[in-house]
């Protein structure tokens, strides 16, 4: 135990950290400062000034420190010790870390927190300094964590509505229990067989190359290997694809991502496979070209097609019309869907080549198809089980296969059980996510803010391969006006072939790309014109019977009540005069504040998977076991099957059962994506039970004081079939983007969200102060579940607009694998004051007891987050005589914030050049 006396009376000591995220985190850069002085003087006797990540150790500013010995503490020796500092504290613009002009710029800012906080101590023992002035007492202040509060509100069920109709009460998810006391079984939770296997990935470590040799020798002689497999022990189909077959089970030739797998490793145990996989030798030729970034893909014209455009209306009438024109472009990073449970699949194969899957997966029927096509059997003869997913986001909705064909390969030549499961760093490297976008815009306007005239190009860096990449963009396109009716408008989008692994499903699907561009070029027109930006959303919102850019027509449009409801109940325009107020006083800290709607369309784009099946058997005991297309990842789609299905039989939720989702129950299904799993999977649930309901209707009749077991054993007894299927089709759908014509979408999913934000002008930290969120989810099946969906997807709307951030070498190895290098939200970055409110009296005759979709719409409700740090930004440029609109890319992470605020420290460190150094990472 060390013990440490108290600082001498004229020492102050002084620490600081800056990291990604303010909780669990490593630092950026951090520092310690101590400088003592001469007593009863503000003369500097000692100085030392340490950094750390400045370099590969801590590193003192000793000549720094040198100049500022002897000097009186005020505004010269500050200006000494930044001018010093920018000197000395450099890095070499490719230093692993990168962020280097950000690092260099946190050196000043730093120090300059220590020399106000030892200003404010000099004055506090009643040395004579400089004053200082209240507008800069914030800077000095620490931060102290809040605790959150939060208020949810929900319409109640109608008045009268029987106690045993569970149908939008808002009951507990059926599996909380499990879940909460680690009951539930996930696929790894499965006890092993007693002759199981393990499978371990052999994987690229090249973007794009030809495969020159392969060398298993030394991986088959070490303990506990069954087998090495590669290309050509496929025994079916190695070309594979889940829209388009532009994909190998394993490489064969080349390779063109790192990540992409070559072969599997089988052994008895998984440190056995997985240490022999690393033995595996893989020599490889480098081809050319390396295409990593859209900007890159542009250059070198690398698109898959086709290209998409959407137009309606006349641009070039539009413009000319517009009193005023902005152009500008945007980057939206890629985000790691980052799931609980990593991708897993075990196998077990059958007799007569059956294979039995247990998967975690949203796509039974695609794992299905494509695990048959690879073994060459039917499909008949692959089952594929789920009983629950620890999380998907989208990124098992396709990507799953991956592993699932190579597991189900092993399984199928040794003839055993086989089972996976990826660790983080892996997965992470293999199966991509969220699409990267850039766009290029140009938009015309009138002096009072409405929008004529949007010309917009969006370039979505696909990947390796197709994957779902074409219906993505396609959805982007469909929300390039959000919620904004503009009469001229057309949006092209190209999706950029690169040597990345596939990008792949994420919440929202495109949606919040193509949206968020809207939003970054509606608050610069609010810049450009210098009104309020809540004014120009508002002049431009649809209004009842409008068409969209694709000509569909809003009816049952809400968007202006949840918009008037939000600024209500947000107090926004209270808040926007305590925000300026406070700004007005505070010269490094800035408050920002921002609403912005949404405009979700529901429905799958692709026409085909507008369908879903349900299989409901009825026991003689009374008891019901459900089962349906859809698969449960936690987001509580099981629990409303079982409201819908207690409803339409007027049984008790207790006596209904669903066990899995299952091939050989329900054949041919969706994946569960899309938003749409409840509305289509509730329509074909409510079909059943309607059939098995009219079945027993005479034996109601008969005996009106029986009971539900009586009415199902008389039913029985009198041979009536206890088993129904159900099917869903949703009608009056189908697009042409030829012809820009039909009806993309069954309906729509509004809403608004207000966010305040405070940010830390010297180091880009922010923290969120409030937010209230209005959502029309229609009649709520179930207002708890839905409630925890819009906050979920908000929080994780946050990560993706202000924290998370994918990096990449330039030879197109990902840098952050793993919770270490890659941050997702805390418990701190969730909003001080949290308020959401599902609309009232707001039913959806297009869906399901009237209700709506709610798994996507809310995610792009945290770009209320991003704008409101970008009007903090705006205060905070001000002061620095900047005006005008600016460019805030997302993620808004400190780095970019603070940068983003101009000001003298990052005067002094001005980034390098381009093309004058190698980067120690891309944006891509």
């Amino acid at each position: 135990m060390v013990y440490y006396g108290m600082s001498p009376q004229w020492q102050f000591v002084s620490a600081f950290k800056q990291s990604p995220r303010r909780e669990d985190d490593i630092s950026i850069v951090t520092t310690a400062m101590n400088v003592t002085f001469t007593p009863g003087t503000s003369v500097v006797k000692e100085l030392k000034l340490s950094y750390g990540g400045m370099g590969p150790t801590t590193v003192l500013a000793e000549a720094t420190a040198s100049k500022l010995v002897g000097r009186l503490w005020g505004e010269e020796l500050l200006e000494v010790a930044c001018s010093s500092l920018a000197e000395e504290m450099t890095l070499d613009p490719s230093a692993p870390g990168g962020m280097v002009t950000y690092r260099r710029t946190l050196t000043l800012s730093l120090f300059y927190k220590f020399y106000l906080t030892v200003l404010q101590k000099l004055a506090a023992e009643g040395v004579s300094v400089e004053a200082l002035g209240s507008d800069r007492l914030s800077a000095t202040e620490l931060y102290h964590s809040e605790t959150p509060t939060s208020v949810q509100l929900y319409q109640d069920v109608p008045e009268g509505q029987r106690r045993e109709d569970v149908v939008g009460r808002p009951i507990m998810h059926l599996s909380a229990l499990q879940q909460a006391t680690g009951e539930a079984v996930y696929v790894d939770d499965i006890p092993l067989y007693q002759n199981e296997l393990y499978v371990a990935l052999v994987t690229s470590k090249r973007a794009h190359a030809r495969i020159l040799s392969i060398d298993s020798s030394e991986a088959q002689l070490m303990p506990g290997v069954e087998a090495c497999l590669f290309a050509d022990d496929v025994p079916g189909s190695n070309i594979t694809g889940p829209a388009f077959l532009d994909e190998t089970v394993l490489a064969q030739d080349t390779v063109t991502c790192v990540g992409h797998i070559i072969g599997v490793v089988v052994a008895d145990t998984q440190l056995h496979a997985q240490r022999a996989a690393r033995a595996v030798k893989v020599s490889y030729q480098d081809l050319s070209p390396l295409i990593l970034t859209i900007q890159e893909a542009i250059a070198a014209q690398s698109f898959y097609q086709p290209i998409r455009t959407l137009q309606r209306g006349n641009l070039e009438e539009g413009f000319q019309l517009a009193d005023h024109i902005l152009e500008g472009e945007v980057h939206m990073g890629g985000q790691e869907h980052f799931y609980l449970e990593t991708h897993v699949t075990l196998a077990v194969p059958g007799e007569d080549g059956e294979m039995e899957l247990f998967v975690s997966t949203q796509s039974t029927a695609k794992t299905q198809s494509l695990v048959a096509l690879a073994l060459g059997v039917p499909a008949s003869r692959v089952v594929v089980r789920v009983k629950r997913m620890g999380g998907g986001f989208g990124g098992k909705e396709s990507r799953s296969t991956l592993l699932s064909t190579v597991v189900a390969l092993s399984a199928q030549r040794l003839r055993r059980p086989v089972r996976c499961q990826l660790d983080r760093d892996q997965d992470m490297v293999a199966t991509g996510g969220r699409h990267p976008f850039y766009a290029r815009y140009k938009v015309g306007f009138q002096k009072s803010g409405k929008v004529l005239a949007l010309d917009v190009s969006y370039y979505g860096n696909a990947g390796n391969s197709m994957d779902l990449s074409l219906s993505i963009m396609e959805r982007a396109l469909f929300h390039m006006e959000n919620s904004y009716s503009i009469p001229h408008i057309r949006g092209r989008g190209f999706l950029c072939k690169t040597h990345l692994p596939s990008n792949t499903a994420f919440r929202g699907f495109g949606g919040p790309q193509g949206m968020l561009v809207t939003e970054s070029w509606m608050s610069d027109v609010a810049l450009e014109l210098g009104l309020p930006a809540e004014k120009v959303r508002r002049v431009n919102l649809y209004q009842q019977g409008e068409l969209t850019p694709y000509g569909q027509v809003l009816d049952r449009l809400t968007l202006d009540r949840c918009w008037d409801q939000c600024l209500q109940r947000s107090q926004y325009h209270q808040r926007r005069e305590a925000l300026d107020q406070y700004n007005s006083q505070n010269r490094w800290t800035k408050r920002g504040l921002a609403i912005i709607p949404t405009k979700f369309g529901i429905s799958f784009t692709a026409l085909f998977l507008n369908q879903a099946g349900a299989l409901v058997h009825i026991y003689t005991d009374g008891s019901v076991l459900l089962t349906h297309g859809g698969t449960e990842m936690g987001q509580g789609l099981h629990t409303k099957m079982v409201q819908v299905a207690s409803r339409v039989l007027g049984v008790a939720s207790s006596q209904i059962h669903v066990s899995e989702t299952s091939t050989s129950t329900v054949p041919n299904t969706s994946p569960t994506a899309a938003s749409a799993s409840s509305d289509l999977n509730g329509a074909a649930v409510k079909n059943a039970c309607e059939v098995l309901r009219k079945r027993l209707d005479p034996y109601r009749t008969q005996n009106p004081k029986g009971s539900w077991e009586d009415w199902v054993k008389a039913a029985y007894f009198n041979r009536v079939n206890l088993s129904a299927n159900g099917f869903y089709k949703t009608p009056d759908l189908g697009y042409d983007f030829e012809t820009n014509s039909g009806r993309p979408f069954n309906y729509f999913s509004y809403g608004v969200a207000c966010s305040e934000v405070e940010v830390d002008c010297l180091t880009g930290s922010h923290k969120n102060l409030h937010t209230t969120i209005v959502m029309d989810v229609g009649n709520s099946l179930n207002p708890a579940i839905d409630i925890g969906q819009v906050e979920g997807g908000f929080l994780q709307g946050v990560g993706l607009f202000t924290l998370e951030e994918l990096r990449y070498s330039p030879q197109g190895a990902l840098l952050t694998q793993g919770p270490g290098t890659y941050k997702i939200p805390a418990f701190g970055d969730i909003p001080s004051q949290l308020v959401v409110s599902l609309l009232r009296d707001a039913p959806n005759d297009k869906a399901v007891y009237s209700s709506k979709a709610v798994g996507e719409p809310p995610l792009f409700l945290a770009a209320s987050v991003l704008l409101a740090l970008k009007d903090a930004v705006v205060g905070a440029r001000s002061e620095a005589g900047l005006s005008g609109p600016c460019r805030l890319d997302s993620p808004a992470t400190p780095e970019r914030v603070r940068l983003a605020c101009q000001d003298r420290f990052t005067a002094l460190c001005p980034p390098a050049e381009p093309g004058t150094f190698h980067p120690w990472d891309v944006r891509v």
